[in-house]
């Protein structure tokens, strides 16, 4: 008997049957856009022999002008067809099927040539649209219809059609976006013509048995956006003009309240889609922060879908349901939600992958193969980029040993962990444990080794992090001064008054750790709810609570410092930057830049401003916490300089800036791949 009978059972279509419930969901990764087909179809295939149901691309837009930017991969030739082929070809061979996803950006695109409803400039792009006439509408229908054709073509099992997330058709939807006066605006039915047309105009193009999906926006999370019964209306209306399957779309690009980053609670939207389950005849699938077997396995026992759609934990494992399937959940390596490496670098116009698994999309570079020659190989450290390194090396089947200061492996990611809102750090080092485990490695914990205990093996890998940066402030001695790793640990509890000297990732963290007491928001929906806003949309229009979002009073009084004149917190992740940012500044956190640091006494931390060091002040604090910045542990890989035995260092202890997990776990795993 499987653990997880709902997430593995097959799912009938009629024409044709998908082998589990679970769909990888659309992803830019920017893959399509290197016109490198090989490594396109490795991506896929890799997913497909990990045994997920069906896959859907990146979006493929459906002319120029609904591209989501200028060089943007496209459906519109016969070398398109013939490109997608390969892919395709590749995907069944590995026993999988796929859809492509057409995506017609609307007034997000990123081009001077982008085409919506009305003339109305999206607050994220910098391009007004140009408003379409009846003809122009007519050109997108039958650009969307052609482009299906063509997938179908390419050897595509289906094609889904996106119609959420605040993009093209969801802009025809809503009178925030859509204040036309003829027949594709003013009342609802008028407004969902668009949407409906396309689906029919697809399914006349591809015929009876060819997969459809039609991406809905369940919830809109915008002034002016659509209402549950709207929402109901419109599934109904797509399904009887020909979709196959309904997919769940969640808040538009543009809203201000998280959807996928880390802080949002598991399945935190799931209770959306089960309100549309029993209105449509057809399949419905649910979406966003589903990132386990059982999240996903609970989620379709409580009826709130007939389908999860996992995007992101198949960068993180593309082994994801063949090892769920297994039995071997424990070796799954767990999407966190991070951003970083994902949606960060799709914004920064960069090829996605994924913090945890650096081998995502880059399967035909980055490869993990059996070693020619045994090695003995020491890793000093147990952080993320130690771990990665040791393990990664293990699989290739070299004998690794692990040593290790403290007295459990995960380094600054036991710090990580204890922050509200990244919560999902604990599953990562639970990962590490577990992987440590299955490749063999040798862990040596409690262990000070020097450079006289490691001459004997054939590599040494030095991962011994990060000290924190003295700031030299007159006063920083006192008993009211604690360091960053003493609050995140435990060690010391904070007054309640609070400055943070540095504003950086580290002291993002600690502020939000000393605003909070007890549980955090992301382990409880409702409060979560609560505290941005969110609510049931068949009671208030696109979900927003009238009374907007409501935070818990801070438990703390917090003051975060830095030097830099730049904006505070400009440094954090392009995608997560403004959470973390919103996040405090409900809690009222005040945030000083520009600022130099004159004195600590028993009052608190005396500031000035400018090169003049003018208009001085007293930030009264009860405690002062120091994130000034890290610095290089290179003591010991200077010893075994000194010895002349040869090391490889990596993570924190080679680059210090910020603490870069991602850049660590990169190293770590590029590293051991060509011991």
């Amino acid at each position: 008997m499987s653990d997880y009978p709902h997430l593995l059972a097959p799912l009938d279509l009629g024409f044709t049957t998908l082998k589990n419930r679970v769909l990888m969901g659309s992803m830019h990764t920017g893959l399509e856009e290197t016109g490198d087909w090989n490594r396109v179809a490795e991506f896929y295939a890799t997913r497909a022999r990990g045994d997920v149901g069906l896959m859907v691309t990146g979006g493929i837009g459906p002319n120029p002008e609904g591209s989501v930017a200028h060089g943007a991969a496209m459906m519109t030739s016969q070398k398109d067809v013939d490109n997608h082929s390969i892919v395709t070809q590749r995907v069944h061979e590995a026993g999988g099927k796929i859809a492509m996803q057409i995506l017609h950006a609307g007034r997000y695109a990123f081009s001077p040539d982008c085409v919506a409803p009305s003339a109305i400039k999206s607050p994220i792009s910098m391009f007004a649209p140009k408003e379409l006439d009846a003809e122009g509408i007519e050109k997108q229908i039958a650009d969307i219809a052609a482009c299906a054709l063509r997938a179908k073509q390419a050897g595509y099992d289906g094609v889904e059609v996106m119609g959420s997330e605040g993009y093209f058709l969801n802009q025809f939807l809503v009178t925030h976006t859509n204040k036309r006066t003829d027949e594709w605006g003013g009342s609802y039915e008028n407004r969902m013509k668009l949407p409906v047309e396309v689906v029919r105009r697809v399914r006349e193009a591809v015929g009876p048995d060819f997969i459809l999906i039609y991406r809905l926006s369940m919830i809109d999370l915008i002034p002016n956006g659509s209402t549950f019964d709207e929402v109901v209306q419109l599934a109904k209306a797509v399904e009887a003009a020909g979709a196959t399957i309904i997919n769940t779309g969640i808040g538009w690009h543009e809203a201000r309240i998280p959807t996928i980053a880390t802080s949002v609670p598991r399945a935190a939207f799931a209770w959306v889609t089960k309100k549309l389950m029993g209105q449509v005849g057809i399949p419905i699938i649910t979406s966003n922060r589903i990132n386990t077997p059982q999240v996903a396995e609970d989620v379709l026992a409580e009826g709130c879908a007939d389908m999860v759609s996992m995007a992101r934990p198949m960068l993180a494992d593309a082994d994801f349901v063949a090892k769920a399937a297994a039995g071997k959940a424990d070796q799954i390596a767990p999407c966190i939600a991070c951003n970083q490496a994902c949606l960060d670098h799709t914004f920064g116009g960069k090829i996605s992958s994924c913090l945890v698994n650096p081998r995502a999309c880059y399967e035909t570079e980055l490869k993990v193969e059996p070693s020619h020659s045994v090695k003995t190989i020491a890793v000093v450290g147990a952080g993320p980029a130690g771990l990665s390194a040791a393990i990664t090396a293990a699989e290739r089947g070299h004998k690794v040993t692990i040593f290790d200061r403290a007295s459990e492996i995960g380094g600054q990611l036991n710090l990580a962990k204890q922050v509200a809102g990244k919560e999902e750090f604990w599953g990562l080092v639970d990962w590490y444990r577990a992987m440590v485990k299955e490749r063999g490695v040798t862990v040596n914990l409690n262990t000070e080794v020097s450079a006289n205990d490691l001459g004997g093996f054939d590599e040494v890998i030095i991962a011994t992090g990060v000290v924190p940066r003295d700031p030299q402030i007159p006063g920083q001695n006192a008993g009211n001064v604690v360091s960053y790793i003493d609050i995140l640990n435990g060690k010391v509890t904070a007054g309640k008054k609070v400055a943070v000297i540095g504003a950086g990732g580290i002291g993002f963290d600690v502020s939000e750790h000393l605003v909070h007491d007890g549980d955090s928001t992301t382990t409880n929906l409702p409060e979560w709810m609560k505290e941005w806003g969110v609510t049931d949309p068949a009671d208030h229009r696109s979900g927003l609570a009238p009374e907007g979002p409501q935070p818990h009073a801070p438990a703390r009084e917090v003051t975060m410092l830095q030097r830099k004149t730049t904006k505070v917190g400009k440094g954090l992740g392009k995608t997560t930057g403004w959470i973390h940012r919103a996040s405090l500044t409900m809690k009222n956190v005040r945030m000083i830049g520009g600022v130099n640091y004159e004195k600590i006494d028993a009052d608190g931390l005396h500031i000035s401003f400018g090169e003049a060091r003018e208009t001085p002040q007293l930030i009264e604090a009860d405690t002062i916490v120091l994130c000034a910045g890290q610095l290089s542990d290179r003591s010991l890989a200077d010893a075994l300089e000194a010895k002349g035995i040869p090391c490889h260092v990596i993570g924190g202890a080679d680059v210090a800036a910020e603490l870069d997990a991602k850049r660590a776990i990169d190293q770590g795993t590029r590293l051991a791949a060509t011991l």
